[in-house]
């Protein structure tokens, strides 16, 4: 029988007291694909991290095709055909996809490798030449700050084709792709491994891993609990070993409270970019306190731009925005704050925008009260009980509230940011894609928390990607195409007394991804669910 191309026997790591990996193994042979699954801090990431060199392990070995490996950085991981996409993209915004891709090739001199010109010619034939081979786009010469989180994530591939990985590890790769892009990049992977390429696959995502995986390992607290055929299990079975209990993969909805009027009135609200492209078209809708509702629509939508500008980051080019009466057009974050406005939002890019990475728990809970302390000095004691009591409440596994928040597990980060908003006791809580990446038993808490919110007379915006989830959890459904509104759905059907107006049963998923597309629906009556 022959040895699988990689191969980590006994791999432990440590980081203070918390025990990442305990005694671990995994095996991939070529033209496998291996899923690994476990909740936010079970130590997939790590255990990952340590095979392309950013961790060293404790104890342990690594074998690439028979061969014992020791790696001290990832440059060592490359140069053995171990390459990794991050679930937190490690691009340069200021170069453009090419540099990026290319960024830390040996040019060699002039005389072998000619003008710069030509090198820049040359990179860029070659990338070409693997997005025609693996199915993939991108405009080599776009700048990353310019690009949508599915063209970031594209770049993110090809750098790794690029350096030639036979080993290829994707963590959490869908997060941030549409069904379209995840279905290229299945396409890839299925191409890679008939290539005979070793591939291993985080996700969350318990249809993908049944839709492209051939194995499954599964670890708890960071221990492996054991590797099955996908072809023989089901999620239900990988759900209840990877929590250790049955759980109901069932999503718990409160009832929608009575409101008679709206919350929070969008009317007419228009965007367009510098040149002269629309990126909101005159949407108008209304939340009301004590409802979620959800926004469905394929990437760069408009969802970021809507986000940025009811929350003061962003202004309309015209259109209005009324919160309980106050008009929140032109203000800014610190405006709507002065007006006594109780506003949180969560957004998409946790790490780059919700939370600074580098610094602490405390530090970042501090970033939201720091302009309120009496004095020169900010009150860090405070901050600091604080950030205890978020840890304690939302179940934040951490060493310490001084712990950096960029080595937190992807779930974790997520806490330390809707436990640092949610204490802000918001009236309007607007949350994008507050789920992404997480595990089965997180994303289930970050539900109950927002049901808690709703319960509480919260007006609840849920931008998601999940239609399944969209439907159980929210009340309506705003879905969204080209920045305008197609549809306003009732996925629960009947009268919603939350709104007063009638919706139909029976919206599926087939309904909204229509829509998404563009394509209007006969199911509902525009004039009695889209407000004017």
């Amino acid at each position: 029988m022959s040895k699988p191309y990689v191969e980590m026997c006994h791999i432990s790591k440590r980081f203070g007291s918390v025990q990442a990996n305990d005694d671990v193994g995994i095996t991939v042979d070529r033209g496998e694909i291996l899923a690994i699954l476990g909740e936010n801090g079970s130590g997939k990431s790590t255990l990952v991290n340590m095979l392309s060199g950013i961790y060293v392990p404790d104890s342990g070995s690594i074998m690439i095709d028979g061969q014992k490996r020791f790696f001290k950085s990832p440059k060592d991981a490359i140069a053995a055909g171990v390459g990794m996409v991050h679930q937190h993209f490690k691009l340069i915004p200021v170069m453009n996809a090419w540099e990026n891709i290319s960024l830390g090739e040996k040019r060699g001199d002039a005389r072998s490798s000619g003008t710069p010109f030509l090198q820049k010619k040359k990179i860029i034939e070659k990338i070409k030449a693997l997005e025609k081979r693996f199915g993939l786009s991108i405009l080599p010469t776009k700048k990353i700050y310019d690009m949508s989180v599915s063209e970031k994530q594209t770049v993110e591939i090809l750098k790794v084709l690029y350096r030639g990985a036979s080993v290829l590890i994707l963590d959490e790769p869908t997060a941030v792709l549409t069904p379209q892009e995840t279905t290229q990049l299945f396409a890839m992977m299925r191409t890679m491994k008939a290539a005979g390429c070793a591939i291993i696959i985080i996700t969350h995502k318990l249809q993908e891993v049944m839709e492209i995986s051939d194995r499954v390992t599964v670890l708890r607290k960071g221990k492996y609990l054991g590797t099955v055929y996908t072809k023989n299990t089901t999620p239900r079975e990988l759900t209840e070993l990877m929590v250790g209990s049955s759980i109901s993969l069932e999503i718990h909805r409160e009832k929608p409270l009575s409101q008679e009027s709206p919350m929070l009135e969008v009317r007419s609200l228009s965007l367009r970019d510098s040149q002269g492209v629309t990126i909101i078209d005159a949407m108008s809708f209304e939340v009301f306190g004590g409802e979620i509702l959800g926004i469905a629509g394929i990437a760069g939508s408009g969802q970021k731009e809507l986000c940025e500008i009811i929350t003061g980051l962003r202004r309309p080019d015209s259109g209005s925005i009324q919160f309980l009466g106050e008009n929140l057009r032109g203000l800014s974050p610190r405006g709507i704050k002065n007006k006594g406005i109780r506003l949180s939002f969560i957004p998409e890019d946790r790490l780059g925008m919700g939370l600074v990475a580098g610094m602490s728990i405390t530090d970042n809970i501090l970033l939201t009260s720091y302009d309120s302390t009496q004095g020169p000095l900010i009150d860090r004691l405070k901050g600091r009980k604080q950030a205890e009591t978020i840890v304690q409440r939302y179940a934040i596994a951490t060493p310490s509230v001084q712990h950096i928040v960029k080595k937190l597990s992807g779930g974790n980060i997520q806490k330390v940011l809707l436990g640092r908003e949610l204490e802000r006791a918001p009236k309007l809580l607007i949350t994008a894609y507050p789920v992404r990446g997480l595990d089965i038993g997180a994303s289930y808490s970050i539900y109950d928390m927002l049901n808690a919110q709703k319960k509480r007379g919260v007006g609840v915006i849920f931008i998601g990607e999940d239609l399944d989830v969209l439907q159980e959890l929210c009340d309506r459904i705003m879905v969204i195409h080209r920045g305008a509104v197609m549809d306003i759905l009732y996925p629960h059907g009947g009268l919603d007394q939350s709104v007063g107006k009638q919706g139909k049963s029976g919206v599926s998923k087939e309904d909204i991804g229509l829509l998404m597309l563009g394509h209007k629906s006969d199911l509902y009556d525009a004039a009695n669910n889209n407000p004017t």
